[in-house]
């Protein structure tokens, strides 16, 4: 996960006095906003419960915090949430996710028990599931499944996403929803016009399209997903196979048409928009894709497209980027840029650096590291379903102070809860995050600055926000026939 804390909010309690809301932002979206004590309960009860090194929480401080200390306190929150994030075993715990879906919740004020949620497919067609509004994903595709009489084997290729429309109404992917949040009240208060849930396929490898062949219901979901895709021009068709498509779909040959689309260009891949990168050049103008285990980037030069495929297993680390342009990183008109910047394997020897711009370098980012997850999984032995465990008893402070016991083999809550309504999430065992966990690690660039840069003759200035560099060990497994 990509955690952030771009901004705090002041808040006053029942007995007037006033506070800090740290407001999270997970993957390029808003969360949640909580209290220095909520997180520092958190940090308490995970190094308690996790025989894991974990950063050292931010100290407390016994006097008021000046302007200057605030905004040290709100860096050193958003590095420690981050270090805690990018930690595979912590990244999966049920307390993590229980804390995030409670603070999102709370942040929103109060459950309520009969809200509707539309989940469409990639088609357009909706189903109408009736939830509560602290269901969190993991709930709500339970019923989504069995509306569609899904068998429970094949729920692990299937997952909740957001996807909204832009002016020109072209569909684009915003994130995969998780078990830390509710998809009601993330579709609710995502402010981005057009948004929708949306079920849909949750893999890299198309392998197990084979798998999800065998059964009707599985293969209708997969196919309407693929005519969709096809149709907005996400997989490229060749003229000579478009007419035999086109057969398939009328005769309703569902496999016949999935076997033709599985050959496809840009089959399997997630497409971005249009964004700006310094490969080959500075300001080339590309399209990314990512799938296939490669970030594949189109560009137009001199009215022809020129392709270059990135392997994933070539990419040694990657980092993401903030630019805030502007003298101050709280004006309201600075103007905000996203990098994704990945070190490359472009010659034996030999690594470079590429960059790209996009408003979607976040869900770039992600979309990497779930395919490396995949391959990680493969090469230590595992498979795509994961075990759940009951979790520990803990306690959810919330921002008033009051508590809840937390715990998946009880329902009850402890006295202090005062009519608290708070949501339980299990904990999952994770015997192969574990392997996961000790292959691939996350290290720290410098911290935040600004620096001077030059633009068409004008001097700016530029905030560069402290962000993770991801390592990855999948580069272990690079041979010579790579190159």
């Amino acid at each position: 996960m990509h955690f952030s804390i771009p901004d705090t909010q002041e808040f006053i309690d029942t007995a007037g006095n006033t506070y800090v809301g740290y407001n999270i932002h997970i993957n390029g979206l808003f969360h949640c906003t909580v209290r220095y004590k909520q997180l520092h309960n958190l940090h308490e009860q995970l190094t308690k419960d996790l025989d894991i090194p974990i950063l050292l929480f931010p100290p407390k401080k016994f006097f008021p915090l000046t302007l200057n200390q605030q905004e040290e306190r709100r860096l050193s929150l958003e590095k420690y949430i981050q270090s805690i994030g990018q930690n595979a075993t912590v990244n999966k715990s049920g307390m993590l996710n229980a804390f995030l879906l409670n603070a999102q919740q709370e942040t929103i004020g109060g459950l309520s028990n009969n809200e509707v949620v539309d989940v469409f497919l990639m088609n357009g067609s909706k189903v109408t599931i009736n939830v509560s509004s602290g269901d969190h994903s993991g709930i709500v595709l339970k019923k989504v499944y069995n509306h569609f009489k899904l068998p429970e084997q094949y729920h692990i290729y299937f997952a909740l996403f957001i996807v909204a429309q832009d002016e020109g109404n072209s569909v684009y992917l915003l994130r995969k929803l998780q078990d830390f949040e509710s998809p009601f009240i993330t579709n609710k208060y995502i402010h981005t016009i057009g948004s929708r849930v949306v079920l849909g396929k949750n893999y890299w490898d198309v392998g197990y399209d084979l798998e999800l062949m065998t059964n009707a219901v599985a293969m209708n979901l997969l196919y309407i997903q693929t005519v969709a895709e096809i149709q907005r021009g996400w997989i490229l068709v060749a003229d000579e196979l478009q007419d035999r498509l086109t057969t398939s779909q009328s005769h309703a040959k569902k496999k016949e048409y999935l076997d033709i689309a599985r050959t496809l260009k840009y089959y399997g891949y997630i497409q971005f928009a249009p964004c700006f990168c310094d490969y080959p050049q500075a300001d080339s103008k590309v399209l990314v894709a990512i799938g296939r285990n490669e970030l594949n980037l189109r560009t137009l030069s001199d009215g022809e497209q020129h392709e270059e495929m990135f392997k994933v297993s070539r990419m040694r680390c990657w980092r993401i980027t903030t630019v805030q342009n502007g003298v101050d990183r709280c004006e309201e008109n600075d103007d905000i840029s996203l990098e994704l910047s990945f070190e490359y394997l472009v010659a034996k020897n030999q690594l470079q650096w590429v960059t790209i711009t996009s408003e979607q370098a976040i869900l770039m980012s992600v979309c990497l590291q779930a395919m490396i997850d995949e391959l990680l999984l493969k090469n230590v032995g595992g498979n795509k379903i994961q075990d759940v465990s009951p979790g520990k008893s803990w306690t959810y402070i919330m921002r008033d102070g009051q508590s809840v016991t937390m715990g998946s083999s009880s329902d009850e809550q402890s006295d202090g809860s005062k009519k608290s309504h708070c949501i339980k999430q299990p904990s999952k065992s994770e015997p192969i995050m574990k392997k996961l966990a000790d292959r691939f690690s996350v290290v720290r660039i410098k911290k935040s600055t600004n620096v001077k840069v030059s633009t068409n003759d004008k001097i700016q200035r530029k905030h560069i926000s402290e962000c993770d560099i991801m390592e990855n060990n999948a580069f272990n497994m690079i041979g010579d026939d790579d190159l």
